[in-house]
């Protein structure tokens, strides 16, 4: 779950008056199964988020509800030691707050920053499965095609907008500076049409184009015909993913994609808003 559904959902346990925990890494220092700032929420029956899993998670638990059972959680600060308390092999120290879910907690747990912005061209098969993925992930995602009909019928997460837009390569001057680029339509052309107006307007922070090393070929050219240097053209990412994976089957072409994103370091923050 990403952190931005995780405090929804906090907010909304509050909201209904559900009694809960809110557990935080407050800090970590080597090793350790996440980072600070990563929290989880405890109620007796159920619990969102995770603190890292293992015999850390297990403590963090059970000791929420036991303050749970007592009818009062108060704020307490627990450092563990993983090796030595707790057996774990990661042998880094966490620093655990247990606090009450009430509008304190809330109040200071900042809103979550998206790692990227991005633009996904093409809600075909490989456009769908990169959604679902991104759907647990901290972004901001204009999900755009010119056909309303191939967008799935069920709800998408807060920070997932669909866009349908006529000509769609109108819409890369609405994205932030240092936006991401997915292109992956249903038309070579229209690939060619959001490609060089993401090109044209340079201030991305990734580019990736599904296909070939044959369509890259060909897109280079007709792209350095109408003027785009080669350069510019360096910067497109054609085909998409990392390497090493193989397969072309959509779910694994969207795996590849999505992880050649989050190893992108983020150009710009950005901000609230359309991506």
């Amino acid at each position: 779950m990403s952190e931005a559904r995780l405090r929804a959902t906090a907010q909304a346990w509050l909201a209904s008056g559900r009694r809960a925990a809110i557990v935080e890494v407050v800090q970590a220092q080597g090793s350790t199964p996440r980072e600070a700032g990563a929290r989880m929420l405890v109620a007796t029956d159920t619990i969102e988020g995770t603190i890292g899993g293992g015999h850390l998670e297990l403590e963090a638990i059970a000791d929420a509800r036991a303050a749970l059972a007592q009818g009062h959680v108060d704020l307490k600060t627990t450092r563990y030691a993983l090796g030595p308390s707790l057996g774990q092999c990661c042998g880094g120290v966490v620093v655990l707050q247990r606090a009450p879910l009430d509008e304190a907690a809330l109040a200071r747990w900042p809103e979550p920053q998206a790692r990227f912005a991005l633009q996904l061209h093409g809600a075909g098969h490989v456009g769908r499965e990169i959604v679902r993925l991104l759907a647990g992930i901290d972004c901001r995602v204009s999900w755009i095609d010119e056909r309303e009909e191939q967008f799935p019928a069920e709800p998408l997460p807060p920070h997932i907008e669909r866009v349908c837009a006529e000509p769609a390569d109108a819409e890369v001057r609405s994205a932030p500076i240092g936006a991401f680029y997915l292109v992956l339509t249903h038309s070579h052309d229209l690939d060619l049409a959001i490609v060089e107006a993401v090109l044209r307007r340079g201030d991305f922070g990734f580019l990736g184009l599904i296909g070939s090393a044959t369509k890259r070929a060909r897109f280079e050219h007709r792209l350095q015909q109408r003027g785009i240097a080669g350069e510019a053209l360096s910067r497109m990412a054609c085909p998409i993913g990392i390497g090493g994976i193989e397969g072309k089957a959509p779910e694994v072409v969207a795996i590849s994609a999505v992880a050649q994103l989050l190893t992108l370091p983020p150009a710009h923050r950005p901000p609230a808003g359309r991506p």
